[in-house]
């Protein structure tokens, strides 16, 4: 895959790299201890080596990658506790946001409902990747109604840190169908003012994936 530099856009030129790699660690499409090179990225990217160094540099502080003395970036596991600590920091933190548009009462779901009408298609098509970047369009459309953009950067940061071993697994693919009616639920919940009860399905919506993701990442770290 080539990526165009431009130099009077260095930022977004890391970004795409970043996500690029972090998509693949996530997703399981590289196994734990794969090597990143710097220069073997570069080239096979055709960019120049600044950018896909400072993306790695970003993506070590995550916790995704540990620098290695002249031998580029490894891929780090997940353990299941830390699984566990995204798992329960997002139950707390998205419910909050939810619970927040609620009480202020949901206006012009219309952009929302549209959302998660692209989810919907996306499950129809089992386009797994679509499904991912469907869902993370909606939830991050959805936490920024609360007006609190520490709060969206905190919840979309989590959600981007989650290992998603799994989603591929049938367990994995009746999860994505059976999210497809809760989001228009959140929804509704937002719109009528249910504080309580869309923090329940908020809760429910995410900690239904955490069997999924923990059995995977436990396969995972047997093999490895």
């Amino acid at each position: 895959m080539e990526l165009r530099e431009a130099t009077e856009q260095p930022r977004n030129l890391r970004q795409l790299i970043v996500e690029r790699v972090r998509s693949a660690i996530v997703s399981g499409r590289v196994q734990n201890g794969t090597i990143y090179s710097v220069p073997a990225m570069a080239a096979e990217l055709s960019v120049s080596t600044t950018p896909v160094r400072e993306a790695l540099l970003e993506l070590s502080q995550d916790g995704f990658l540990t620098p290695l003395r002249n031998r580029g970036f490894r891929v780090e596991p997940m353990s299941l506790s830390e699984l566990d600590n995204l798992f329960d920091l997002r139950v707390v933190l998205e419910a909050f946001a939810l619970q927040s548009i609620a009480r202020q009462g949901l206006k012009d779901s219309a952009p929302l409902r549209s959302l998660a009408d692209s989810v919907a298609d996306a499950v129809g098509r089992s386009d797994v990747d679509g499904y991912v970047e469907a869902d993370r369009a909606f939830h991050h459309a959805f936490v920024q109604r609360a007006n609190n953009p520490l709060l969206t950067n905190m919840i979309m940061k989590l959600r981007d840190n989650m290992r998603l071993y799994g989603i591929k697994s049938p367990a994995g693919e009746e999860r994505q169908r059976a999210s497809v009616g809760e989001h228009y639920r959140l929804i509704d919940f937002a719109e009528q003012g249910a504080v309580e009860e869309i923090g329940l399905l908020i809760g429910t919506h995410i900690n239904d994936w955490r069997p999924i993701f923990r059995a995977a990442l436990s396969e995972t770290l047997r093999v490895d």
